[in-house]
């Protein structure tokens, strides 16, 4: 076929002009990432070749080759992978990855730092080659393909790319480098050894690369220097990460291996490395990040480790392996006991998954466990000997670190409330919120039960679509008034997880907008008394205001909760709260009908005005429509109500 000129998709080139003008703050990362795709290459041909071993041919080594020329400026990174037929190598390397394309180009903020960190999140790493390179031709055969139908596809990293048809003997692929004039310290033999030792280490395929010996030019009569030998050697360890001695795998390691297989540029908050022996035998490298992926929150967006069956590649995202809420943990689980033909389906219904899953689930939770207790340390504390316990390095380094997990994936954590019953007491553990004490997400509920009021039989909490409308809420009045604590919850979680926990260390939790308002032991006989004589005394005025705002509040009633207001709205207990009517009719969803009960405070100007007032239909209204308006809600007839609001001023 001859050669075939073809237009990059909109969104590569955009990218392309960005990488060209330095996007990586650090250029020699290039290596990192197209080592990678090389190791993926193999993984994908070792997995298909489960079902079809004639895929290897004559070729039965995976392994990736890593080679230089000084005079013609050119690095090339070789692998023994799947390969590439025509197509494939117009849709992989003309394309961002399909689903992610458009969000990618929503995210590039112009900040290089901060572009630099999505490159690898949505599959474009390849891209990275052009920071060095002003040219790349990539060579493949994909495996299965005759060797006539190989494919040589060209780029300067402008506006498009060229393909052409070649004969190529070795399956596999070929990213060939083209280098510019100032990156040619890349053209070492040390200094690519060097980087692979720093970023590729642990790539468990062999890395190989050409031997080189000191060549004497005053013996030979030409010039000295290193030369190559024709001999090819290992340069990186050539093993599975995960399968070596904890002991024997630096900090430096591990932080690197996490990068490859995540695409992250930053380094994670914690990680747990153990080999699991008993009923089912698997060994397990888990990770949190340090920050939030653009899609956590994507519904169709697989999540999940890498799952390998005797350190052979299964699946990229192996969901089955860990719960939703835990979906922004990385790694590896390798398994000694399933099959190697396993199946997604099959995944769901094995009992060896289900064990995997718990003990995953459980090395998860402990890691967040160890962060959050080492998250207020400081260098030094006394203990209750008053002797003085110096903090050891290694846990100063966790200090903050569970605020900064919290800040990015507190919301995900809490829908394990509904998810995962069997934890359901150590993830309410790891909650945190704001309260009336604290505007910072930082208060834990056994934090909150430790400095609870002598008397206090419930905790206390409200819930708000921000912080602003929870802390300015009238229903929290009384409880500033008395100095009760009450958490304020602004996730759009909170409202569906706390329909899962009903109490916490045998205290019951209490929204502070739900029924009538029973301070129990904290409410003295003076206030209990003075509020009866006002509900008495209130009788009339109630069954008036019960009559004019029929249609819109289920009943009326005097309220003990208020301090500065003249009126909130609450929910009858077992009634939706406001706050989740709101959130599902924004999401379309259909809300059963009912109406709140209004409460009015007896002391307030406002409603002493009611009583024999010729605008009384009028400020009933009012009455209602500003306690709507106070707790986050929309006024059906806005209009009516700013009429009536005129109508009084004048």
């Amino acid at each position: 076929m001859s050669k075939q000129t073809h237009s990059f998709q909109a969104e590569v080139a955009q990218l392309l002009h960005l990488v060209t003008h330095s996007l990586y703050s650090n250029p020699e990362i290039f290596l990192r990432e197209l080592i990678s795709n090389a190791s993926d290459a193999c993984d994908k041909l070792r997995f298909e070749a489960l079902n079809d071993s004639s895929l290897y041919g004559d070729q039965p080594n995976l392994e990736v080759r890593l080679s230089f020329d000084k005079d013609a400026r050119t690095i090339t990174i070789t692998d023994t992978g799947i390969g590439m037929s025509q197509q494939e190598a117009i849709d992989h390397l003309g394309t961002i990855a399909k689903s992610g394309t458009k969000a990618f180009m929503e995210r590039l903020s112009g900040d290089q730092k901060a572009d630099a960190q999505l490159i690898g999140q949505f599959g474009v790493g390849f891209y990275s080659g052009f920071i060095v390179a002003d040219r790349i031709t990539v060579e493949s055969r994909r495996a299965g393909l005759p060797e006539t139908e190989a494919v040589r596809w060209t780029s300067n990293g402008t506006g498009d790319f060229s393909v052409e048809t070649i004969t190529r003997k070795e399956r596999g692929t070929s990213v060939i480098l083209h280098l510019r004039e100032d990156q040619q310290e890349f053209l070492s033999a040390w200094k690519l050894k060097s980087l692979v030792s720093k970023y590729s280490d642990h790539i468990s395929l062999p890395i190989l690369m050409e031997k080189e010996e000191w060549k004497d030019g005053e013996k030979e009569g030409e010039p000295g220097g290193m030369v190559k030998t024709g001999e090819w050697e290992t340069v990186n360890k050539a093993s599975a990460l995960w399968t070596r001695p904890k002991k024997d795998i630096t900090t430096e390691q591990y932080q690197e291996f996490y990068k490859s297989i995540s695409h992250d540029y930053e380094n994670p908050l914690a990680w747990a490395h153990n080999r699991v022996e008993g009923n089912t035998e698997y060994t397990q490298l888990l990770y949190i990040p340090a920050k939030a992926p653009f899609d956590l929150y994507t519904r169709d967006k697989r999540a999940g480790v890498k799952l390998y069956v005797k350190r052979v590649f299964i699946m990229d995202d192996a969901e089955a392996l860990l719960p939703q809420y835990l979906r922004f943990v990385k790694g590896v689980i390798d398994s000694n006991d399933l099959p190697l033909n396993v199946s997604r389906e099959l995944l769901q219904e094995s009992r060896d998954v289900r064990l995997i899953r718990d003990g995953s689930v459980k090395r998860v939770l402990s890691m967040l466990e160890d962060l959050a207790k080492h998250d207020r340390h400081e260098a030094a504390t006394e203990g209750a000997d008053g002797v003085t316990d110096v903090v050891s390095e290694e846990d100063k380094a966790k200090e903050g670190k569970y605020t900064q997990f919290y800040a990015e994936f507190g919301a995900v954590l809490k829908e394990g409330l509904g998810e995962d019953f069997a934890n359901r007491e150590r993830i309410a553990r790891l909650l945190r919120f704001a309260s009336t004490n604290s505007d910072a997400p930082t208060v834990s509920l056994a934090d909150y039960k430790a400095r609870m009021k002598e008397g206090q039989e419930a905790i206390y909490y409200i819930t708000a679509e921000t912080l602003a409308a929870a802390k300015n809420s009238p229903q929290l009045e009384v409880f500033k008034k008395k100095g009760i604590e009450v958490l304020l919850m602004t996730d759009r979680v909170d409202e569906w997880a706390l329909n899962y926990l009903h109490e916490f260390d045998g205290t019951p939790l209490q929204s502070v907008a739900r029924g009538a308002i029973d301070l129990g032991k904290l409410q003295d006989e003076e206030e209990k008394k003075a509020a009866e004589e006002a509900a008495e005394a209130f009788k009339p005025l109630l069954a008036k205001l019960k009559e004019a705002l029929k249609d819109k509040a289920e009943d009326v009633r005097v309220t003990a909760r208020l301090v500065d207001s003249p009126a909130c709205l609450v929910v009858k207990d077992g009634d939706m709260s406001s706050q989740m009517a709101r959130l599902l009719r924004q999401a379309g969803q259909s809300v059963p009908v009912s109406k709140p009960v209004l409460e009015v405070n007896p002391e307030h100007p406002l409603v002493k005005k009611l009583d024999g007032s010729v605008h009384f239909n009028d400020l009933a209204h009012i009455l209602f429509d500003q306690a709507l308006l106070a707790e986050g809600g929309q006024l059906e007839d806005p209009a009516a109500y700013v009429k009536r609001v005129n109508a009084l001023l004048a």
